[in-house]
């Protein structure tokens, strides 16, 4: 497995691939004002309901990589990686489907086994499934960071927004190894009437292709 193709896995799947979860301590309980940015974190996402952005992907070695995301909530998205990558990436509401056509590999994973879940569901719920285990502030935002409350993976995802107008700018993951794989989204923007042909991914192997979007 490449480098890129490692490290997206890991960004987007790590609930997938990171294994069992050891015992983790009870979050506390959060103090009212974090959780007025939390309610309000929640009423962006899921107002968003199509949108469009650059993003950077930093691996945990360092490694840089660049490409276009597409989202349409619920569920669906598209990570298309700038060449000489061949990597493509595509969640259709149930699966998230990672193909490498330099390797001519194709992965599939659950959505809901994946990080991508926690702000791709029509209704975002944090107090289901889902624990916050802390509110971060900075100058011009803050950064919500939340586990798998049901303990059956290890890891963490970490999801910064940006105040003024209220944008997610986004997310870190970090697995059971204590890696970080970052995502920082650049310019994420509202569009509308985005091709459904984006979000569907075949398994070339089984030669039916793929068309190019």
């Amino acid at each position: 497995m490449s480098t890129s193709r490692r490290s997206f896995v890991l960004a987007i799947a790590a609930g997938a691939v990171a294994g069992p979860a050891l015992a983790q301590p009870q979050a506390p309980a959060l103090a009212p004002a974090d959780k007025a940015l939390v309610d309000k974190a929640v009423a962006y996402l899921e107002g968003l309901t199509e949108a469009k952005a650059r993003f950077v992907q930093t691996a945990p070695g360092g490694q840089v990589s660049r490409g276009v995301v597409y989202l349409k909530r619920p569920g669906k998205a598209r990570f298309a990686y700038d060449p000489p990558s061949g990597l493509l990436v595509v969640s259709d509401g149930g699966n998230v489907s990672v193909a490498d056509s330099r390797l001519k590999t194709f992965d599939k994973y659950p959505l809901v086994a994946t990080p991508l879940s926690l702000f791709l569901a029509k209704n975002i719920r944090f107090d289901r499934g889902v624990q916050v285990t802390g509110v971060t502030r900075a100058a011009d935002g803050f950064t919500i960071s939340a586990r798998d409350g049901r303990k059956q993976t290890a890891g963490q995802i970490a999801l910064t927004f940006r105040n003024d107008p209220l944008t997610l700018v986004g997310w870190a993951v970090t697995d059971a190894q204590r890696r970080v794989t970052r995502v920082q989204l650049l310019d994420l923007a509202p569009v509308s009437g985005l091709d459904s042909r984006l979000f569907s991914l075949r398994d070339p192997r089984q030669g039916l292709g793929r068309g190019k979007m």
